[in-house]
């Protein structure tokens, strides 16, 4: 299991309606590619949204990492939508669960 922290922050002039366009369309792929497991949003009070992505493996990952909408949409993100970002690939050295 591999997880992804995405954290960011929108610039001023984003087009959040685009954004949700977008963002509808990579939920869409990413969800229907072989080894996704979830996909979880929250924003903070502060307004930086984070996003929990979870794959079975690392090789599921980088096959989505490098989809190419997906790189097309980074790269729109980075030019029109993001202030900032900051991801995290993490590996569960323990996990819990109850009940």
């Amino acid at each position: 299991m591999v997880t992804i922290v995405f954290r960011t922050r929108l610039r001023p002039d984003a087009d959040i309606a685009e954004l949700e366009v977008l963002g509808a369309r990579m939920a869409e792929l990413a969800t229907a590619m072989p080894g996704f497991v979830s996909y979880k949003d929250f924003t903070s009070a502060d307004g930086e949204a984070l996003s929990l992505i979870e794959f079975a493996s690392t090789e599921a990952l980088a096959a989505w990492r490098n989809h190419p909408e997906h790189r097309e949409a980074q790269r729109r993100g980075r030019e029109s939508f993001f202030a900032e970002y900051h991801i995290q690939v993490c590996e569960p050295l323990r996990a819990y669960s109850f009940p």
